[in-house]
């Protein structure tokens, strides 16, 4: 069943397209699978290509027409209908074994060679990344799904086939790789006490000429079947989608305070670029450590790691935000007494810290065996930190005491409600949480709720990982389980407190922590139904059903299990400004990274969600790189500036000036031609992205090589050969114009007015002209923008509307075009600077806002005409050109 009080998708999110159902009185029974398992093969095509050979007797291939009943599916009608017309293009892939157990790793098959795959894996507990091979043996454990090319039936309605591991009953599944070229599917419970032997369901195999719908078909297959989780369509984007916004993250880390808050928000409005949404992330709660006193909140918590053994003891804010007093700031603003430069100073602290304890344990495994130059250079340090937090409190506390005590608002209810007399344009703002509620869970006895400490034990699936810190930290400390069955009244505790506050979502972080404690309690799917139920339930009571990011949650088992509810969450692991552990190639080398974990996860990820970017910083060696990424990914932008570190130049390209920006239609995703390349490292392959505008689509070119997966050593390095410039094409074919129904008409223009963001030049093309060739330095980028050329009535002229320039998305300024038989060509365009269109004929005048408009025309057709922001008219300028 769905939750209560679910909102109702509006008209602007249903973005993803509805999917091609065949027509005419066949039933779905009476068409032929496009799959076979004979003789031990498992073919495509009617037999005419081998995706599996040597596949064992036990296992199993069932068409999907077979073993779905529609009539049972709690899916939306036109899903189930859009499923059955597609059933002939899938099958599920399954097996039996002997004797009942929890974990059933079963062999499949070996993968014909060479077959070129892109597959998506977890390099992490919470995080996945893209892989691509030719082989079985190039598969990487945990892999999520599998997407093979099959060109040998190319145009014959299986050019590709989606391997796509399933939940079933109490197990989930993932890919690994076998000696031989094997194809291993696991099936696992997560607890000795969950055991089972038919495992029919467990993954699903579908086909297609076209692979974005590929992916679609087959999720859509898997969201009737299952009825746990629902697709991105069925669902509302929440409201801070299409708004510019900051995190508190690598300002503070987890000293976030709430006069450093209110600082960074007026900065940023002080410069004309107003966050509409604010994210205080983790360090607001009230956490503390198991031999903390337990009513006061843990000292000293600084850097990313030292809170992960700390557990939540109290559902409202910590100190900080507790002694906040109504109209503190709003008498006092920071600006008076505020130092901006202390976070930095108390971080830098923080991180001598850590620095000089990494020698230590390097000298320590080097042999040294007087470690005391080191214990007295931390004594000193630390005493250094606590005197600059000290000071710190100081200020936050005497800035409360000349309030005194008056009859107002306390703590972060009071904060927030000052924040919002003080800027009213902020919309939203969201506070981070654990899925557990902390990082280490809810401290037992603290709270009412019943918590007690689990051991956190890996899944044998995890051993192929990478060494994370956080793992590592988990596992010291184990969880503090709140009972399952009580999991709504933890979401609820925290969320009413919060939602009373002013607080309008939560950022849910540390997803995955419930496989680790699963043991006890059902199995990891039965833990995260009960988990993701009250969390959803939640949200939709307390947040509009819309309020939450989900971010370290991409695993299989949670989109499958937990998505009812959330529509947006992170697509890419962590935005680093810098190696954390100091890479010769220093800020550079993990920004490619992060980019094309981003792009591939979308490819997933964006058949439940829109997907995430995450925030960087717009002072960074490489923010431009980031920033034109993410004005075309389709999600939000924000950004985790510290105080006083901000590119307002480059801010002021993605965002209005009334804080919203301009959002593409779809998201972003990797173009064909790269689907099975690797644009890390394979020294010849850039990222290229495609988006969709109203009027017209974008291709982001992005050279991203010099980082990536190595397998040997299981973890990510960086490939410093491979740091140089990547020459590449681009043509009008690039953009999916047909991955949506109100944009598949462009597809079919005869000519293209194509923009270069970078040169800021304008070119022509048609489908059939030779590509544009590009070459990109290291960690630069190049955005396209295209326009289809339309004819002007009556006026014997040709028009592209190209945008406003000024804008990195150039095209998402553009509201509306039409074309008037009197040879006008009218436009809406939002935002203010240069508005450029493709124009053959020099237009007689140009209007804006009703009023004569100077404008340029040259040779090429490049015209430019000036465009104001209009705040009475929510910055949206009416221009004609007239012929």
């Amino acid at each position: 069943m769905a939750p209560p009080n679910e909102s109702k998708p509006t008209p602007e999110v249903a973005t993803a397209p509805k999917l091609a159902t065949t027509t005419g009185t066949a039933s779905p029974a009476s068409v032929p699978s496009l799959f076979s398992l004979e003789d031990g093969e498992l073919t495509v095509g009617g037999g005419k290509a081998t995706l599996l050979s040597g596949v064992p007797g036990s296992v199993t291939l069932t068409p999907f027409a077979a073993a779905f009943d529609p009539k049972t599916s709690d899916a939306p009608r036109d899903m189930v209908n859009q499923a059955m017309a597609n059933a002939h293009r899938g099958a599920f892939l399954g097996f039996t074994v002997p004797a009942a157990t929890d974990r059933a790793p079963c062999r499949v098959g070996r993968l014909a060679r060479p077959r070129r795959f892109m597959s998506v894996f977890r390099f992490k507990t919470w995080w996945s990344t893209a892989w691509a091979g030719e082989c079985g043996r190039d598969l990487q454990m945990e892999t999520q799904w599998v997407l093979l090319e099959v060109p040998e039936l190319a145009g014959a309605g299986a050019g590709y086939v989606l391997v796509l591991p399933l939940v079933q009953g109490s197990f989930r599944s993932a890919i690994f790789p076998d000696e031989d070229d094997g194809v291993v599917i696991c099936a696992e419970s997560g607890s000795k006490a969950v055991t089972a032997t038919d495992f029919g369901r467990i993954a699903y195999v579908h086909g297609g000429d076209d692979p974005y719908r590929v992916m679609q078909e087959a999720y859509l297959a898997a969201r009737v079947h299952l009825g746990t989780f629902r697709l991105i369509q069925e669902k509302a984007l929440p409201p801070m989608a299409d708004r510019f916004g900051w995190c508190t993250w690598d300002a503070f880390y987890l000293t976030v305070d709430p006069a450093g808050v209110w600082q960074g928000v007026s900065e940023f409005s002080n410069a004309g670029v107003p966050p509409r949404f604010l994210i205080i992330d983790d360090g607001w709660q009230s956490v503390n450590r198991d031999d903390d006193p337990p009513h006061e909140d843990a000292p000293g918590l600084v850097l990313g790691g030292d809170q992960m053994t700390s557990r939540l003891y109290r559902f409202d804010e910590c100190a900080r935000f507790r002694g906040y007093k109504e109209g503190s700031l709003l008498h006092r603003p920071p600006e008076q007494f505020y130092d901006k430069t202390m976070p930095k100073a108390v971080v830098r602290k923080a991180v001598e810290i850590e620095n000089t304890a990494k020698a230590k344990k390097k000298a320590a495994q080097g042999g040294a065996t007087d470690l005391s130059s080191f214990d007295a250079r931390i004594a000193q340090l630390r005493r250094e930190m606590e005197q600059l937090l000290v000071k710190r409190d100081a200020v936050l506390a005497k800035l409360c005491d000349d309030i005194g005590d008056g009859d107002g608002e306390v703590g972060l209810k009071a904060f927030l409600k000052d924040m919002r007399r003080r800027f009213p344009g902020l919309d939203d703002v969201y506070v981070w949480q654990a899925l557990c509620g902390g990082w280490g869970g809810v401290r037992p006895g603290a709270t009412p709720l019943d918590a007690r400490i689990v051991p956190a034990r890996l899944s044998p699936g995890l051993a192929g990982t990478m060494d994370d810190l956080a793992v590592d930290r988990i596992v010291e400390g184990g969880i503090g389980l709140v009972r399952p069955d009580q999991a709504g009244y933890l979401y609820e505790s925290m969320h009413s407190y919060l939602a009373g506050a002013g607080v309008t979502g939560v950022k849910v972080d540390v997803v995955h922590t419930l496989e680790y404690v699963c043991e006890e309690n059902g199995g990891r799917v039965a833990l995260a139904k009960a988990y993701y139920d009250g969390l959803s339930k939640s949200i939709a009571k307390n947040f509009n059903g819309t309020g939450i990011i989900a971010s370290m949650q991409q695993c299989n088992d949670f989109f499958f299990l937990g998505t009812r509810q959330v529509s947006m969450g992170r697509a890419g692991d962590d935005f680093w400004f810098s190696d954390p552990n100091g890479d010769p190639m220093g800020v550079y080398w993990l920004q490619g990274a992060h980019m094309v974990n981003c792009a591939y996860n979308s490819l997933w990820m964006g058949q439940f969600i829109r997907p995430d970017w995450d925030m960087f910083q717009s002072d960074h060696a490489c923010a431009a790189f980031h920033a034109a990424s993410r004005a075309i990914s389709g999600g939000p932008v924000y950004v985790s500036d510290s105080l006083g570190g901000h590119d307002f130049a480059l801010l002021r390209r993605l965002v209005f000036p009334d804080g919203t920006v301009a959002r593409c239609l779809h998201y972003a995703l990797p173009t064909r031609d790269c689907l099975f390349k690797n644009p890390l490292f394979d020294q010849q392959t850039a990222l290229k992205i495609w988006n969709l505008n109203k009027f017209g689509g974008v291709i982001g070119a992005f050279n991203s090589q010099g980082a990536g997966w190595d397998p040997a050593e299981h973890r990510v390095r960086g490939y410093s050969h491979c740091y140089k410039p990547v020459s590449g094409d681009v043509r009008p074919a690039d953009v999916e114009w047909g991955q949506r129904e109100d944009t598949c008409a462009m597809a079919n223009a005869t000519e293209y007015a194509v923009y270069r963001c970078q040169s800021e030049e304008l070119l022509l093309m048609t489908p059939n002209s030779e590509p544009i060739h590009f070459t990109l330095q290291p960690s630069s980028f190049e955005l396209f923008t295209f326009a289809p050329v339309m004819a002007v009535p009556g006026a014997g002229a040709r028009f592209a509307p190209i945008g406003l320039v000024d804008m990195m998305n150039c095209g998402g300024a553009v509201v509306d075009v039409v074309y008037s038989s009197g040879g006008e060509a009218r436009m809406k365009v939002k935002g203010a600077g240069r508005l450029l269109v493709y124009s053959d004929v020099k237009p007689k005048r140009s209007l804006v806002d009703g009023c004569e408009a100077e404008f340029e025309w040259g040779n090429g057709g490049k015209l430019l005409v000036d465009v104001t922001w209009k705040k009475e008219k929510d910055g949206v300028s009416d221009v004609v050109f007239c012929y």
